[in-house]
C-alpha cells in the first residue's frame, strides 16, 4: 500500500479500507435498493426475450432457456436465497449474472437491443404504476370507511368551524363526506397519473433507438402498457411519472394530515367528539390516565417525508440534460419511501375512522352552543321581516352582544329581548333558532342537511359499485 493510499484510507476511515475503489463502488452501488425492483426486472427481461424470438432475433431455444431460468431467479430472490453482490450494482446486472451462471450462453443473448437506459425506466415505471393502483385500492377503503361513519351520523348535529370557532351547526354526516370528496380527488389524481405513465420505455435502448427489427409493440402489450414511448431520448430520460405520483401522494398526505390533526383534537378531553379505538391509542409511561391518539400524530408527521420526497426528486431533475444521467439513480429510495409510508398512513386512517366512535351527545352539545345558529336568524329577518341582509347582520349582532350579556344563547332570549332591537321579529322567529332547524334548512346542493346527506352516501355507494 503506498503513502496516498494510506493517506486516502485515513482521511475516509475504515468504512472505506480499500480506499478509492471501495468509494466508488459505495456511491456507485444501487443494489442496497433498487433490489425492490426485482419482480419488474424479470417481468421486462422475459416480455424483452419473448420478443426478440417472435422477431427472429434470438432462438427460440434460447428464448425458452432465458425465460426459465428468469422464474428460478426470481423464485431465489423471492424465498431470500438470492445472495446480492454490490460489485454488481444494480438489480439488472445481479439478475443477469445469476441468469448465466443458471443457463450459461444463452444469458447473454437478453441484453440484444436494449441497454440499461430503457431497462430500469421500464422497471421503475412498472413498480411506480403498481404503487398507483395501491393507492387507489387503499383510497377506496378509506372512502367506504367514511361512508359508514357519514351514515350511522347523517343527521347528528355538530359544530361546524371556520378559523377553529363555532361558526354554523352542520352534521357528522356531512363533515365526514367532505373527506370523501377530498380522497376521492386524491383516487382521481393517482388513477390520471397512471394514465400517462402507461407507456413503455422499453426498446428505446440506451438513447436513440435500436437498428435490430424489434416489436416494441409486443413488449408494451405484453407489460399492460397502452403504448411504447414515442421518442427514445424522452423514454430513457423522463421521471415525470414519479414525480406525478409523488406529487399526488404528497396532496392526499395533506390531506390525511388534516383529518389526523382532528382527530387528535375531537378526541382530546376538552372536546369528546370521538374516542378512538384501543387498537390505534396508546398510554403513557407516567400518567396513567392518558390515552394517547400516536397513530393520527404519526400519519400528521408522514406529509413531512413524503413531501420531502417530491423536492428532492424535482431538485434531482431540474438541471439534468437528455438523456440518461447517473444523476437519476437516485429517484427511487424517495419514492419507495413515500410510497410505503403513504400506504402505512392510508391502512392506518382506515382502521381509525372505521373503529372511532363518535360521541353523539357531546356533538349536540356542542352545536348548540357558540351562538352557531346567528345566521339562520339572520336569515330569518332578511326573509320574513324584509331587512336588506347587512341591517339583518347588524341587528343579529346586537341580539348576540345581549344575550353573550345576559349568559344565555340566543333560543333563551325572549320574544320581548329580541323586539327591542327589531320590532318586526316574530315569535316565528324561535322555529329557526334550534341547530336541528338549522342544518335541516341547508338543502342548497352540496349542503348539511340529512337528506343531502344521505343522497351523498347514495351517490358514493353507487359510484364505488
Amino acid at each position: 500500500m503506498t503513502d496516498t493510499t494510506k493517506a486516502a484510507n485515513a482521511m475516509w476511515g475504515g468504512r472505506f479500507a480499500d480506499g478509492p475503489d471501495a468509494i466508488m463502488e459505495a456511491i456507485n452501488a444501487s443494489i442496497g435498493f433498487d433490489q425492490r425492483l426485482a419482480r419488474q426486472d424479470i417481468e421486462g427481461s422475459r416480455a424483452h426475450a419473448a420478443m426478440l424470438a417472435a422477431t427472429g432475433i434470438i432462438s427460440d431455444k434460447d428464448a425458452g432457456a432465458i425465460r426459465e431460468g428468469l422464474l428460478t431467479v426470481l423464485s431465489e430472490i423471492e424465498t431470500g436465497r438470492f445472495q446480492f453482490s454490490t460489485a454488481l450494482e444494480d438489480i439488472h446486472m445481479n439478475v443477469e449474472a445469476r441468469l448465466k451462471e443458471l443457463i450459461g450462453e444463452p444469458a447473454g443473448r437478453l441484453h440484444t437491443a436494449r441497454s440499461r437506459n430503457d431497462q430500469v425506466a421500464t422497471d421503475f415505471r412498472l413498480w411506480v404504476r403498481d404503487q398507483a393502483d395501491a393507492a387507489i385500492t387503499g383510497l377506496d377503503a378509506l372512502i367506504v370507511a367514511l361512508l359508514g361513519q357519514a351514515e350511522a351520523g347523517a343527521d347528528w348535529v355538530m359544530p361546524g368551524f371556520t378559523h377553529l370557532q363555532t361558526a354554523q351547526p352542520v352534521t357528522w354526516g356531512h363533515h365526514m363526506l367532505a373527506y370523501v370528496e377530498m380522497f376521492a380527488r386524491d383516487r382521481s389524481r393517482f388513477a390520471d397519473a397512471r394514465v400517462r405513465m402507461n407507456e413503455c420505455p422499453l426498446g428505446a435502448a440506451a438513447l436513440a433507438g435500436t437498428g435490430f427489427a424489434i416489436d416494441r409493440d409486443a413488449t408494451a402489450q405484453a407489460l399492460g402498457f397502452d403504448r411504447p414511448m414515442a421518442n427514445s431520448l424522452d423514454a430513457v430520460s423522463d421521471r415525470d411519472f414519479a414525480l406525478e405520483f409523488l406529487a399526488a401522494a404528497s396532496i392526499c398526505a395533506v390531506h390525511l394530515s388534516r383529518l389526523a390533526e382532528e382527530l387528535v383534537i375531537w378526541s382530546s378531553a376538552q372536546f369528546r367528539f370521538v374516542t378512538l379505538s384501543d387498537r390505534f391509542s396508546t398510554g403513557s409511561s407516567i400518567m396513567p390516565q392518558k390515552k394517547n391518539p400516536d397513530a393520527a400524530e404519526l400519519i400528521r408527521a408522514k406529509i413531512g417525508r413524503i413531501m420531502g420526497a417530491m423536492v428532492a426528486l424535482f431538485t434531482v431533475m431540474k438541471g439534468l440534460p437528455l438523456a440518461y444521467s447517473k444523476d437519476m439513480q437516485e429517484d427511487k429510495e424517495q419514492v419507495f419511501d413515500a410510497a410505503d409510508h403513504l400506504m402505512l398512513a392510508l391502512a392506518a386512517m382506515t382502521g381509525m375512522v372505521a373503529d372511532m366512535t363518535a360521541n353523539k351527545g357531546a356533538l349536540a352539545a356542542a352545536a348548540s352552543s357558540g351562538f352557531s345558529t346567528a345566521t339562520d336568524l339572520a336569515d330569518w329577518l332578511v326573509r320574513e321581516a324584509g331587512l336588506p341582509f347587512r341591517d339583518a347582520h347588524h341587528a343579529t349582532g346586537a341580539l348576540v352582544a345581549m344575550a353573550e350579556s345576559k349568559g344565555c344563547d340566543l333560543p333563551d332570549l325572549s320574544l320581548a329581548d329580541m323586539q327591542s332591537v327589531n320590532p318586526a321579529i316574530t315569535q316565528g322567529v324561535f322555529d329557526v333558532l334550534t341547530v336541528d332547524a338549522s342544518v335541516a334548512s341547508r338543502t342548497s346542493y352540496g349542503g348539511t342537511a340529512p337528506a343531502n346527506v344521505r343522497d351523498q352516501i347514495s351517490r358514493w355507494r353507487g359510484r364505488l359499485g
